[in-house]
């Protein structure tokens, strides 16, 4: 079963009924996904899916495109000599209840060495052996499943905020504060220390994000004007919201030191943003300040630092984020669409299988 989504209009979807290959050519694995998360991350991704080629990652039939979601899949068949049956891997994977992966091992697993792959950052071609994992605990499943592929977004942001010092900002404001990409980026900011942590967020989601206890301050996207404007400050924009990228800029003027656009959780809100007051809006990629580091530390070092503090978040987590699972193709339509619209309660973590082994 493959779940599409229409490139031109994310409200319209379909349900595509697929069986596996009967066969596997010379390095393939078959994965049987047991189960995924689905966040407002996804949403970004298709948001900015062709800027990015996130529809590139599993191509089919146009206009269909085929959200990356974050999963654990075990081996249910395989044709490398090098990858044993029966092992679960966390990695990128299309909505669906198997995945066929041209596999070359790695030190934490495989990596898919697809054609259409080659052009695509490795830390989204990495499958890694989840059992080899320090942060994984299968008692907090859900939530690595969760927050384990989004966290790497935010200790990066995290990371090359305070390499340039927060360019002279005492301030770091971060839309879309009740977002696990967000609550994560506070995680760390709080970590870090050295600036005071502005959380901006609907009005109805306020309780909960002060209820997380890493923000500084939480106010409302209607009360963005009641904050200082002389203080200097930084922007990361999760919400890719031109309204309020555009009152930001506008309150802070000169002040804003940095705006940092990472995701699109307010996807049906863009727009051109124009001519703005401040730094001008820049797109933070990820994987660029991943192969920085990975080159500066090695990439057991780095891989060390942020599995360490994933764990970290993972316990903190705990306290306030509450799994739910489903399984079935009418039990994910319901998870996407609510996602998508924006209907779903901040402190619950989506899991979805379609897998019939786990459903």
């Amino acid at each position: 079963m493959n779940f599409d989504v229409d490139r031109t209009d994310f409200r319209h979807t379909r349900s595509l009924a697929t069986e596996p290959p009967t066969e596997l050519a010379d390095g393939q694995v078959l994965l049987e996904l047991e189960s995924f998360a689905i966040t407002a991350n996804n949403i970004s991704y298709a948001a900015s899916g062709d800027m990015l080629d996130y529809w590139g990652f599993f191509p089919t039939d146009a206009p269909w495109g085929r959200i990356p979601v974050m999963g654990i899949g075990r081996i249910t068949r395989s044709a490398n000599p090098d990858i044993e049956v029966g092992g679960r891997y966390f990695g990128f994977f299309p909505m669906s209840d198997f995945h066929v992966v041209t596999a070359s091992p790695s030190t934490d697993g495989f990596v898919d060495r697809g054609e259409h792959r080659a052009k695509h950052a490795s830390t989204y071609r990495n499958f890694n052996l989840v059992g080899n994992d320090p942060a994984y605990d299968p008692d907090t499943e859900g939530q690595y499943l969760i927050a384990r592929g989004l966290f790497i977004t935010s200790y990066l942001a995290d990371d090359f905020l305070g390499e340039q010092e927060f360019f002279g900002a005492t301030t770091a404001l971060v839309t879309s504060a009740s977002s696990r990409t967000s609550i994560a980026l506070a995680h760390r900011l709080k970590a870090r220390g050295g600036v005071h942590v502005v959380g901006l967020t609907s009005g109805r989601n306020i309780e909960f994000v002060r209820t997380v206890g890493l923000y500084d301050t939480v106010i409302a996207y209607e009360d963005i004007e009641t904050l200082d404007g002389s203080e200097p400050a930084v922007m990361v924009d999760m919400a890719g919201n031109a309204d309020v990228i555009t009152r930001v800029h506008n309150h802070f003027g000169d002040q804003l030191k940095y705006s940092c656009r990472v995701g699109a959780t307010h996807w049906d809100a863009g727009g051109a943003l124009g001519d703005l007051p401040g730094a001008t809006p820049t797109f933070f990629f990820a994987p660029s300040q991943m192969k920085k580091r990975s080159n500066e530390w090695g990439r057991e070092v780095f891989e060390t630092t942020v599995g360490t503090a994933l764990a970290d978040f993972l316990d903190h987590s705990r306290a306030w984020m509450v799994i739910e699972r489903s399984s079935g193709i009418e039990a994910l339509e319901a998870v996407y669409r609510a996602t998508l619209e924006g209907d779903t309660s901040p402190e619950k973590g989506q899991i979805v299988s379609l897998s019939a082994a786990t459903a």
